[in-house]
Order: structure tokens, then sequence, then C-alpha cells
């Protein structure tokens, strides 16, 4: 049958290892209907074959970033810019939240996003007084790049019910003024339930309009796949994903994990892993370890518990761990769902992974659990790590090379919008090790750009189980691709990350192009 579309004159580079290069692909309705050399144009050409000649350009399979927060991101789209490009100061911070400020009726919520006190001339976190003396008759919320710390002012904290008497939250942490005892405005843990519980929805109108900017954003950079991460989704964001699906209002397909909370709806709504279809699927269980009040939470015993009744009904997890404590509780929460039960074929997720030694990559690779990290981290906080971390923590710090060469699956993510999500910013750090300052960090957890590249498109696709239908060029998948100003794998590796993206392809139809 002849194609829809073809692309020819290409350097294409499948990720699919019977067929690695090629160039020449020709669609059909959404799908791929032949990877070949250019010698088979004439056999998938038809009299209404839309033809591009790529002119030798580079075709990718769609990015597919497998960690991040599209709900966030939304927040940040529509939040005051605070990120080390755009202040250097608190007294920027405040200069900002002034103008916003008399821009905005008395009693509106003002936020803002990315402000990062290790950039700050000050080298500290805002405070309420801070953001009192800016804007004093609107509550404030600022967040941090993490999204582990917000910042509230007076009246926001009022509204939210924190006082001098409000207990700590489990996993959370109220930073205090050490002569009054009073709430500092600085939380620690908390911006989910802020913004869940505290800052009024959105509206119908604000999501609408959040979600087409976030849209645009997402082609422009080649990402066809995203795996929403947030541990506070739950049936009501499904719902609304389907509606951002169902309008078209949303592009790029969707994998969507939930939080423990959150199981027992997706349970008696009959909801079971891999629910859905090609645009939305149902993914895996979030579950967050931290130590922000210097023990686990959950504590291990109820982290064992919870693991093990969400992989008994049949989801595979996605634990949030960061330091080594938290790695090693998350090891031993699998080892304890082992102990009990086969765990062969779940492909529970690690995610971030961020410390990891030795003793416990041993004992990751004997459980052969996936990982999903974060390469750009590497380039964008890299020099906050090299100033702030031992060098006995920065040899095991998002670790790549070893896992692989454990035989342990990685896939790539940005955690958008902690920092940007543009893959090739991800593939770049991960053969490099480079911070934005040029510093490097740990080398030997250098991998190739081939390597790199697998972990935004096929191994990202296994973390869903779906390389069964993208994450390849390949006969019979789905027809998402990218077309790049440059071939990752063969460029000079300081150039990776300037490689553009110059038109994105979903569903066998040109979606984006520059």
């Amino acid at each position: 049958m002849p194609a829809d579309l073809i692309l020819k004159n290409a350097n294409v580079i499948t990720m699919d290892p019977g067929c690695p290069v090629a160039e020449l692909v020709a669609i059909r309705d959404n799908r791929i209907l032949l990877v070949a050399g250019s010698e088979q144009l004439e056999q998938v050409k038809g009299a209404k074959t839309k033809i591009i000649d790529c002119q030798g350009k580079t075709v990718v399979p769609g990015f597919n970033d497998a960690h991040c927060h599209i709900f966030s991101f939304i927040r940040k789209l529509r939040s005051l810019d605070l990120s080390p490009s755009s202040v250097g100061s608190i007294a920027d911070i405040k200069a900002a939240i002034r103008r916003r400020a008399q821009s905005i009726p008395q009693g509106s919520w003002l936020t803002g996003t990315d402000y990062n006190e290790f950039y700050l001339a000050e080298k500290r976190h805002p405070n309420r007084r801070d953001l009192d003396e800016a804007a004093p008759y609107h509550p404030v919320v600022l967040a941090h790049r993490s999204l582990h710390a917000c910042v509230l002012n007076s009246l926001a904290l009022s509204l939210a019910g924190i006082t001098r008497e409000t207990p700590e939250p489990p996993g959370g942490l109220i930073a205090r003024e050490l002569d009054t005892g009073e709430p500092s405005g600085l939380l620690f843990e908390m911006l989910g339930y802020i913004r869940e519980k505290v800052l009024p929805p959105l509206s119908e109108d604000e999501l609408a309009d959040g979600i087409a900017l976030a849209n645009r954003h997402y082609l422009s950079m080649g990402i066809t796949s995203l795996q929403e991460a947030t541990a506070t989704n739950d049936l009501a964001r499904w719902q609304t994903l389907q509606r951002f699906k169902h309008s078209g209002r949303l592009e790029s397909r969707v994998s969507m994990m939930f939080g423990i909370e959150a199981l027992s709806q997706f349970q008696e709504a009959g909801l079971a892993l891999g629910l859905g279809d090609s645009q939305l699927r149902l993914g895996g269980v979030k579950m967050i370890l931290n130590e922000t009040t210097g023990q686990l939470q959950p504590p291990q015993p109820e982290l064992n518990q919870q693991a093990l009744r969400a992989h008994q009904v049949g989801f595979q997890l996605a634990i949030h761990c960061i330091e080594q404590s938290t790695v090693e509780a998350a090891i031993a929460a699998l080892e304890y769902i082992g102990s009990h039960t086969p765990l062969a074929g779940r492909r529970h997720r690690l995610e971030h992974c961020s410390e990891c030694p030795p003793q416990l990559l041993r004992r990751l690779i004997e459980l052969k659990a996936m990982v999903v990290t974060q390469p750009p981290f590497l380039y964008y906080s890299g020099e906050r790590y090299l100033a702030t971390l031992p060098p006995s923590q920065l040899r095991w710090l998002y670790r790549i090379k070893s896992l692989l060469n454990g035989g342990l699956m990685v896939a790539g993510s940005s955690d958008s919008p902690v920092v940007p999500d543009n893959p090739l910013v991800g593939i770049y750090s991960a053969v490099t090790r480079r911070a934005e300052s040029g510093q490097e960090l740990s080398p030997q957890e250098r991998i190739s750009a081939e390597e790199a590249l697998a972990m935004y498109t096929i191994n990202a696709a296994y973390a869903s189980f779906e390389e069964g239908i993208k994450g390849s060029i390949a006969q019979g998948k789905l027809a998402d691709m990218v077309v790049l100003s440059a071939d990752p794998i063969k460029s000079p590796t300081e150039r990776i990350k300037d490689i553009r993206v110059e038109m994105t392809i979903i569903d066998g139809k040109v979606a984006w192009e520059v």
C-alpha cells in the first residue's frame, strides 16, 4: 500500500538493532510502514503521498521524558520566573514580586518558581518577612527549583493554617525563627500540600491556556511521550488528562503514575496497570522517600507493607529516592517484596537513585530493578554539587555507566520543571558529565552518545512497558519521530547540547516544525 508520508534522504538512527540506520521512513496512518534505503522509495510512493526531503538531516525516535511533572510545569508557566538567569539576589526577588503585585488585585495569590538560594547573593532562602515587605496584601508562595521546598509570606501562612502551634506534618518540616518560634515561611516537602490543598485550583480556562503552552513547548523539544510522575496524582488527575487528550490539547502521549494514597481509588474504579491506549495509559504507583526530619518517612516497615500491597495488586512501583539512605530503603523494600512473591516482569523503578555506592549497586543488580535518572541535573546543578558535596559522595552521584555495565535498564528524564527538559541537554550531560560551568563530575560514569540516546527513546519506552509500540523506528511501531539539525552520535560532544529540533512528528503527522 502507498504511504501517507515519506521521509527521504535522511540519516535515520532507528534504535532498532535489527536495522540500526536507514535513509527512508514510510508512514501509513499512524504506523511505520517501511524503514529502508533510498532505493525503495518508489515501492511505497503513491499519487497522494506527502514526501519530506530531509536533505541528510538526522531522524531519531520521538523523545520520551520518563519522569516529569506536567501540572507543575503549567504552574511554572503561569508564575514569576525566579531562576538564576532572572534574579541574582533576594532584593531582585522582592522587586519582581512588587511589580507583579501591582498588576493583580489585592488578595490574589502570587506565585513564583525556580528560586535557588545557592545562586543568590545572600546565599540563603527568602523568608516570610522578605515577602511581606514586597507584597503584604497578597498571599505569596515561592517554589524552590527542587520543588522540595517553598516559602510563604505571612498572609499565605495564615490561609494555610500554619502557626507557631502547628506540628510538623509527616515527612515535612516547618522552619521556625530561632528567637520567636514562629514559622519563618520556609517549608520543606510541603509544596504538594500547599498546591493541592491551599492554593485555589486553576480554572478550566487557566488549565486550557496552560496546557496549550505546555503542549507547544513539548513538541518544540521533540518530546512525543511523557511519563507523569507526581505523587499527588489521583483519579481526578487521570480524568483531567483524559479531557486534555480527548480535546486534542495535549498531543504528546502520556503514561500517568499516581500516589500510593490513591491506590484504592483506582482499584475501586477497576483501573489496572497499563489501562488506556497509546495516547494515555495508567502507569505505576509513585512512592516518595525522604529524611527531611532526620528519620525515614515513611518508616521502613510501613514502606515495606505499602510496596508489597501495590505489587500484589499488580502495579509497578516507582520509588523516589535521592540520598544513599533512601536508596537503601527502596532497595530493602524491593528485597522484602521478593521474599514474599516473585519480582520478575514487574519492572519496579527507582526514581533518581542519586547516591548509589558499590554495596547498593550490587544489591540493585541482584534485584534487576531499573533506574530512571536525570542526567541534566549534572549540567544545571553540577556547580552546586561540587561546592557542597564531599568527594566521597560525588563519586557515586548519578551513576549511569556503572548501572548499564551491571546489566540494568536505565531511562533518562528531566524531572521538569525542576530543570529544563531539553533531551539533547540530557544526552550531552550523560556523555560529558559536565556542569554548565564546564566542571566535570565523576567522568568515569560517562557513556556513549548512542547509549544516552537510548535512555531517552527505547529505554524510556521500556520503563512504561511500551517498547513494543514506540521507542525505536521500526516497521509496525507508532510513527513518532524527530528531525534534528545534526547527528547526536557523530557530532563533537560539546555540540550535542546545541543540536536543534527542526520537526516533530506524532502519529504520522507533522505536529511542529521550525
